[in-house]
């Protein structure tokens, strides 16, 4: 048996871009930023942001190009997919890795995304592609204190 699993809580580092295949389906791209903190050998506290290449297709692609927005804070589920080519100016192969989204949950309030200059656009429903639960925007994993690790009992 083998798992292919990504969960992502992050914020989007540009507005989505979409395009259509030629056979009319929706792809849209974006990047997500996810941070963690911890601390470092001598004992200052460190933050390392990574970047996720996130692709969106049909009917999920359009409702993310049409509500999402740079800075704004989603959830996204998906699988862990690698493409490999070759750089028709070098010749060299190249490889990106990506996660292909099947859920997309939008955990920035509308009053929030309004503040950051994103208007109404939060104000769409959350959108879900499977019957699987996820997190919803009351139970969003930016409500409640934030735990350092000075907290964590062990």
């Amino acid at each position: 048996m083998s798992v292919n699993k990504a969960i992502l809580v992050g914020r989007l580092g540009k507005d989505p871009e979409t395009r259509f295949t030629g056979s009319g389906q929706a792809v849209c791209n974006f990047s997500l930023a996810t941070d963690s903190s911890f601390k470092d050998r001598s004992g200052e506290r460190q933050k390392r942001t990574e970047w996720h290449r996130i692709v969106v297709w049909g009917k999920l692609a359009e409702i993310c190009q049409q509500y999402l927005k740079k800075g704004m804070q989603v959830y996204i589920e998906g699988r862990i997919q690698s493409r490999e080519w070759e750089d028709k100016t070098s010749g060299q192969k190249r490889t990106a890795v990506e996660i292909i989204a099947s859920e997309m949950r939008m955990l920035t309030s509308r009053s929030d995304s309004m503040a950051a200059g994103a208007g109404a656009a939060a104000s769409a429903p959350s959108s879900r592609s499977s019957d699987l639960e996820g997190p919803t925007a009351d139970d969003s994993m930016s409500s409640g204190p934030e735990i350092s690790d000075e907290d964590i009992p062990f």
